[in-house]
């Protein structure tokens, strides 16, 4: 009878012991196993900015803890401003959706361009993969454009964009604002591959692009010469491209003062890259997991070899603070953004 009493209390204190124990499992369970995190991209497939996307997303999925999977969902439309909405208005403030939307986002809401429906100074910030770049313009060699003065002798050059508003659109204008451009015109509705299409077939005759896109995609036009290459825009100001140092700085062009301080708040602009996301509300837990996590994979060396090899440009990341800061202090000077309004909108260029 007595070591009966004894079993009954000693198996009660081991199953108690084994629930405790069950619990604490449970409660370390990391929140992201098992779970599907979404990547909403402000890009189309096959671009620079895809390619980004690309070689960050394995990263990222192996250090966030649970490593969830990643599906990458694109939303490409009205030069950035799909994927911003989407990620301000419907994406829920779960942790479960990151915005990987582009460059364009910041000059869209300072400028208070039509169809905006985010605020930058409210998205929560994971940083950003690329903060150094470099845009071009070339146009097609048949033509015979090779020097400045032939090219603004040209009436009429034919630009090719993805949208007005895209940051190859804009960088087009400011092209050929600066180099005095005849009556250019800007023709938009490609795609990144109808773009190159358009060019080989004569359709078009110049285009504005990121460099790391022209030597990803078609690095035979440089190396055979394909196109003539007029001037380059750096950013930050002074960071040589390795293959382009000697094509003219777009500031050289400059004729004043407000025209050297537009230029430099456009650099601020793409300083920022293209930013990855969280909407406004995301509880403070998930957002320190996914922002470590970032800042884990940005700092990952064999992440900035696959971004070499899907990019052809190396990453110059941004850290989730660097980003806050550089979009919390950026110029908003009225008379600067007045002319990037007037830049980037669909009417004329502004008169010099």
């Amino acid at each position: 009878m007595g070591r009966k009493y004894l079993v009954e209390p000693f198996l009660v204190a081991v199953v108690a012991v084994l629930a405790i124990l069950a619990d604490g499992a449970l409660a370390q369970t990391p929140f992201y196993q098992g779970k599907t995190l979404l990547v909403v991209a402000g890009t189309a497939p096959g671009g620079a900015g895809d390619y980004r996307t690309r070689a960050l997303v394995p990263f990222l999925r192996k250090y966030i803890p649970g490593n969830p999977s990643i599906v990458i969902e694109y939303k490409g439309g009205g030069g950035g401003r799909q994927a911003a909405n989407y990620m301000y208005q419907v994406a829920k403030p779960d942790g479960l959706t990151v915005g990987s939307l582009g460059g364009s986002i910041v000059a869209l809401n300072i400028l208070g361009e039509t169809g905006v429906m985010y605020d930058i100074d409210r998205f929560i910030y994971l940083g950003a993969s690329e903060s150094t770049s470099h845009q071009i313009i070339y146009t097609r060699k048949e033509l015979g454009l090779v020097n400045l003065e032939k090219l603004r002798a040209a009436s009429g050059i034919r630009i090719g964009a993805q949208s007005v508003g895209h940051p190859n659109y804009i960088a087009g204008r400011i092209f050929a604002y600066f180099l005095g451009l005849t009556e250019p015109k800007l023709i938009v509705g490609y795609t990144t591959p109808e773009v190159e299409a358009a060019l080989l077939r004569g359709e078009l005759d110049a285009r504005a692009n990121n460099v790391a896109q022209l030597l990803h995609r078609n690095p035979d036009w440089v190396e055979k010469g394909v196109m003539d290459i007029h001037a380059i825009l750096e950013i930050p100001k002074g960071a040589k491209h390795p293959r382009f140092g000697h094509v003219p700085e777009i500031e050289s062009f400059a004729k004043s003062e407000k025209e050297t301080k537009f230029l430099s708040m456009w650099r601020t602009f793409r300083l920022v890259g293209s930013p990855y996301t969280l909407p406004p509300g995301t509880p403070k837990d998930k957002v320190k997991i996914l922002q470590d996590a970032m800042r884990r994979t940005l700092k990952d060396s064999d992440f900035h070899r696959e971004y070499k090899k899907l990019t052809s440009d190396e990453a110059e990341p941004l850290m989730p603070e660097e980003l806050e800061k550089a979009i919390r202090e950026m110029p908003r000077d009225a008379e600067l953004i007045d002319l990037l309004k007037k830049i980037s909108g669909a009417g004329p260029l502004p008169v010099r």
